[in-house]
């Protein structure tokens, strides 16, 4: 009995990695699911484990099936090594949380070697506003996101990302390089069985990158999607994904306590991503996600 279930798992295991695109979204359950995709790799020293004690060779290679999915999908992530090099651009964001009395101290950390800091849930006049105000010359805030900026911004505008009101922003970034086009977007949350609002804002995000004819695109923000949700498919491509790229490890920014998924992102087009990592964000129940770019 043992060995049965211990093959049956495996292969239930391998069919939701290797084809979770196939799954339908049920109402919203298997976006959620594949945002848990990396952690289903778990399950692999527990079956061996399990085939072990059946003593059986056939379920340790049931067991086996798993892990060789999970390694062809994910060990690259584990294993790859950041560029490195010269860049032109450090970037970063983060969600502070709108209830965090430290969220001054959160920014300020995490800013002070940044070039440019994209913040979501902001309060206006709340002390993450004002400890970048003092931080950085230039910055451009619309309802409960903000841009802060070390070079000047133009052309800065408000976005409804499908939410209603606006819940994003657009500007660009004059830097000594080049001029980049920045996006920031905090997206509508996502619930198991609720992520139709959140598709919404997502198609809306795609929209106003395909329509921008910029050299340079940056997006930052809480997207509400992990690197291995379907929808991300609809950002990436046309724009790339700094931690996919240039990250060390899956980058994981929610939870803060013990990070599960990363819903935090930095995309960009016309630059190369150099470094990428995540970064404390004291309060936040977020870390934020940092990144350095080459023209």
């Amino acid at each position: 009995m043992l060995k049965r279930v211990v093959i049956v798992v495996s292969v239930a295991v391998s069919a939701a990695l290797a084809g979770h695109r196939l799954i339908p979204a049920l109402g919203g359950f298997t976006p959620v699911l594949e945002s848990l995709l990396p952690w289903m790799g778990l399950a692999v020293p527990l079956l061996l484990a399990f085939a072990a004690v059946a003593r059986s060779t056939g379920a340790v290679a049931a067991a086996l099936l798993p892990g060789l999915i999970w390694a062809v999908m994910f060990g690259s992530t584990l294993l790859r090594t950041p560029p490195g090099g010269p860049s032109d651009l450090a970037v970063g964001t983060v969600n502070v949380g709108v209830t965090n009395n430290a969220s001054g101290e959160a920014v300020r950390a995490i800013a002070k070697d940044l070039d440019l800091l994209a913040a979501q849930e902001l309060t206006r006049g709340g002390p993450a506003a004002k400890q970048l105000n003092k931080m950085f010359k230039h910055h451009y805030a619309v309802s409960t996101v903000g841009l802060w900026s070390r070079y000047p911004l133009s052309e800065t505008k408000p976005l409804d990302v499908g939410m209603g009101w606006p819940r994003a922003l657009r500007a660009v970034v004059t830097t000594p390089k080049g001029k980049v086009t920045v996006y920031v977007m905090h997206l509508a949350s996502a619930r198991p069985g609720h992520t139709t609002s959140r598709d919404v804002s997502l198609a809306r995000a795609r929209e106003l990158v395909d329509a921008d004819p910029s050299k340079r695109i940056l997006l930052l923000g809480d997207l509400n999607t992990a690197t291995t949700d379907r929808g991300m498919s609809g950002l990436t491509p046309p724009l790339t994904d700094a931690q996919s790229e240039a990250g060390d490890g899956f980058g994981f920014t929610w939870p803060a306590e013990f990070p599960i998924t990363r819903p935090d992102h930095i995309l960009h087009r016309g630059m190369t991503a150099t470094e990428a990592g995540v970064a404390p964000a004291t309060g936040s129940d977020h870390r934020a996600a940092i990144a350095s770019l080459r023209f």
